[in-house]
Order: structure tokens, then sequence, then C-alpha cells
């Protein structure tokens, strides 16, 4: 009886020790998730912020449509591209009544830092406004975007990775401004941002080369 039960005990250690070793060689072999769109470069989710309870309104441009490519006249002209760096013109309807301002933003959730590019943020837009041109109306905060200049920042994704999806969007605010300087970060400004959202409109383009 003893010589049976200490059978079963090294039976089943063995079974455990072999589940384990499985699981070990699991995880080293699997790793993360796949993307099969370009080498071992995953994509991360970036946190929208941007409340459940905002309403959704449509965003226009005659530069780019939604799903579409952006063109090279909206390129970088710099980090080793040579596009024309023309800022992407929108125009909003449907936003909330109760909108007292807006901001626009544009951002590379591809980017391989792991928490995205922003290339472009601005904020304190009026609510009277419709629309923005190649240039900003008075008033309007041009902020700083990541690669450390103010105002918009063409996309130039690097040269043979996956194609880049960059979310150009305008927001509906609950103030008509942020009170924040254009020297601060895209972090800030976003974060800033995120508790006066009341609605929101979206293209979203790629880039690649």
């Amino acid at each position: 009886m003893k010589k049976s039960a200490r059978t079963l005990g090294a039976l089943a250690g063995a079974a455990v020790l072999i589940a384990g070793a499985s699981a070990v060689a699991t995880a080293e072999t699997t790793g993360p998730p796949a993307d099969h769109g370009h080498h071992d470069y995953g994509r991360t989710a970036v946190r929208s912020g941007i409340p459940a309870t905002a309403r959704t309104f449509t965003v226009t441009s005659p530069d780019v449509r939604d799903g579409g490519r952006i063109p090279a006249s909206a390129w970088a002209d710099s980090f080793g591209c040579t596009g024309g760096n023309q800022q992407i013109r929108l125009n909003w309807s449907g936003a909330p009544r109760k909108a007292r301002g807006f901001a626009v933003s544009m951002q590379d959730t591809d980017a391989t830092t792991g928490s995205g590019f922003w290339h472009w943020m601005a904020w304190d837009i009026p609510a009277s406004q419709k629309s923005l041109g190649r240039t900003l109306p008075a008033g309007v905060v041009s902020g700083t975007n990541d690669g450390g200049t103010r105002g918009y920042l063409g996309p130039c994704p690097p040269a043979g990775d996956i194609a880049h999806r960059y979310k150009i969007t305008v927001y509906a605010l609950d103030t008509p401004s942020l009170k924040l300087d254009a020297s601060s970060t895209p972090a800030v400004a976003a974060s800033t941002m995120s508790r006066h959202i009341i609605g929101y409109g979206r293209i979203t383009a790629t880039a690649q080369q």
C-alpha cells in the first residue's frame, strides 16, 4: 500500500513538472501577439482620452478622405521626408450646441514609441468656427508637437514600416479655453482637454513609405 502511494505521488509530481515545462515552453515560443504586417512590431493600443458620453459629429477634409492616404503635400518636410508640410484643412458639422470651443489634433497611433506620436495639437478654437484652413484663426493656440516644434507636422513614418494610421480629430469642448501655454506638451494638453470633451469627429488616414 505504501509503495503504491509512493508511485502515485511520483507520477503526479512528474505530471506537474511536465505541465510546468510545457507552459514555460509555450510562453517562450509564443511571446507577444504577432503582427504579420511588419517583422516583430506589434500594435499597442493607446487610450483615447475621449469620454464614453461624448457625442460624435461629422468631420471632412478637401485634402484627405476618411480611410484614405495622406497626400504628399501634407507630409513632413523634415526627419528625412520631403513633403509640403501643408496643414490639413478641416470642416465639421453637427457638433453639440453646448460647445463653447473646439480643439484639433493629429496623432500617429502606430509610431514605434509605444505611446503614439502627436503631429498636431491646437486649442482655444472659437465655438463659432466650423472649419480650419491652412492657417489658424487669431487667438487659437498652436501647440507643440512631439517633434518639438509648434504647429502642424506632417507624417514621416519609417521607411519599410507598416502603414501608419493618423487620427485627425476635432473636439467639441465645454470651455472656450484650456488656459494652457503653447509650450505645453501634447500629453499635458490632451490630458487637460479630456476633462472638457463633450463631442468629437474624426478622420483616420494612412501614410507609408
